[in-house]
């Protein structure tokens, strides 16, 4: 793993951290601020878990901008690790929003209010909620806590924003930033709830990116990480782990599910995790489904490989069972892994690279013809009733997803086996054999 460097870029965008209790409105202010909604927000206390982060391309030039989870006193469940990665946020901040509500200061707030004070020059406090006049005069008495920055806002309502954006102005002037560019990978790590996608998160960027916890659906918001490994640089996302919508009970976990099958859309690999102690489900079918529907890459991934009992012959039976579930991925690498010892990861980014080669391969036209001839010559379309079907001219119309047209003499009816005949040519005689590819017809 020494060729896993944890870098965002060459250099990194500032970083804005908006940090609080729960339930003040962090999220909602991070939604604002960003333009639309990135960070899952509901009135249940302690939605927010890992840090949220988005580009804010604001007036003054881009920014990090970071939504953490709630500072709590009372350390139940997951309530200490939330905490611990909240306060984590303050070193690299370059500016600090603590969120407030107008209404009341909390011993919670007091206490956050405490860790904040060799940070003064860098914080803004955010006083929430001022919905309607008779709230305005409250915000002076946040004056008495000591900080230079104090502006009163209404993140539901948008009151106050532009004082905000105007204090970070300050804080963090015009060309003050870096002009980054776009990661040349995007991975992204699905699968059930429990599979060790925040750990394998967490062992690519070199940093605990993602809270990892033995409670199912740990993960909520969407977490990315960037690293670099053999001067490549990549992006990952981290999801919720999917489960079958039946099984789906509140309004957070069906958004955290949402934000996870958004994230094949941002992705150009998906990492497809499988506990390998417990094996597959119908489930794993669906998310395979929805991956191929969207022509990306992926990769099967045998998680825990290192708590396999190690007899003879396993490994094979494992993917085997695999091969016979997922036939729809038939194309699709598997590598077995342990993200939690780091064993076969390098494995994982190579054979990452290579399905991304592949995506990205585009073939001449004259060359893709004279193979179809070769293909034809070989193996000659069926006929019907109505006739010989004929294939007369194919091109390739994109890259990521790869997509290819054929023209026909009959597109109707033509027959789907021939055409699966075509793509086990693509794949064998072309370089395409580990990604998803299509064929479209036209008359």
């Amino acid at each position: 793993m020494q060729d896993i460097i944890s870098k965002a870029t060459p250099d990194s965008l500032p970083r804005v951290v908006i940090v609080g209790r729960p339930n003040v409105g962090k999220s909602t202010l991070f939604n604002r601020l960003i333009g639309h909604r990135v960070a899952i927000t509901d009135p249940t206390p302690g939605v927010t878990r890992d840090p949220v982060e988005a580009r804010w391309d604001r007036e003054a030039g881009p920014v990090m901008l970071i939504d953490t989870g709630g500072y709590k006193l009372d350390h139940k469940d997951l309530d200490e690790l939330v905490t611990l990665r909240s306060l984590r946020t303050l070193n690299d901040a370059d500016c600090i929003v603590l969120v407030l509500d107008v209404t009341e200061i909390t011993p919670e707030d007091e206490s956050f209010i405490e860790h904040l004070r060799p940070y003064t020059e860098r914080v803004i406090v955010a006083v929430n909620k001022v919905d309607h006049e008779t709230r305005e005069a409250l915000v002076y008495n946040f004056h008495s806590l000591g900080f230079s920055r104090v502006i009163g806002i209404s993140s539901a309502h948008g009151l106050g924003i532009q004082d905000l954006v105007d204090g970070i102005t300050e804080i963090i002037p015009e060309g003050s930033v870096f002009q980054g560019e776009d990661p040349a990978i995007r991975l992204a790590i699905l699968g059930k709830p429990n599979t060790g996608k925040s750990t394998l998160l967490n062992r690519l960027c070199n940093d605990e990116r993602s809270i990892v916890s033995d409670i199912p659906g740990t993960t909520r918001d969407v977490v990315e990480g960037t690293f670099l490994y053999r001067k490549t640089l990549y992006k990952v996302l981290d999801t919720a782990g999917i489960r079958r919508r039946v099984k789906v009970t509140d309004q957070v976990e069906y958004y955290s599910v949402n934000r996870a099958i958004a994230a094949i859309e941002r992705a150009d690999i998906i990492f497809l995790l499988i506990d390998a102690l417990t094996g597959l489900s119908d489930q794993d079918k669906k998310i395979a489904n929805l991956i191929v529907k969207r022509g990306r890459g992926v990769v099967l991934v045998l998680n825990k490989w290192d708590l396999m009992s190690g007899i003879a012959n396993e490994g094979q039976a494992v993917e085997d069972r695999v091969r016979f579930l997922f036939p729809m991925l038939e194309f699709a690498p598997l590598v077995r892994i342990s993200a939690r010892e780091g064993e076969g990861i390098d494995n994982l980014l190579n054979t990452a690279y290579k399905v991304w080669k592949q995506l990205n391969k585009r073939v001449d036209t004259g060359e893709l013809n004279r193979k179809l001839a070769e293909w034809t010559e070989h193996y000659d379309p069926p006929r019907d009733r109505r006739g010989q079907f004929r294939t007369k001219y194919m091109t390739q119309v994109r890259t990521n997803p790869v997509s290819f047209t054929l023209f026909v003499n009959r597109p109707k009816g033509f027959p789907a086996g021939y055409l699966q005949y075509l793509k086990n040519r693509l794949r064998k005689d072309l370089g395409f054999n580990s990604i998803p590819l299509d064929i479209h017809l036209k008359g």
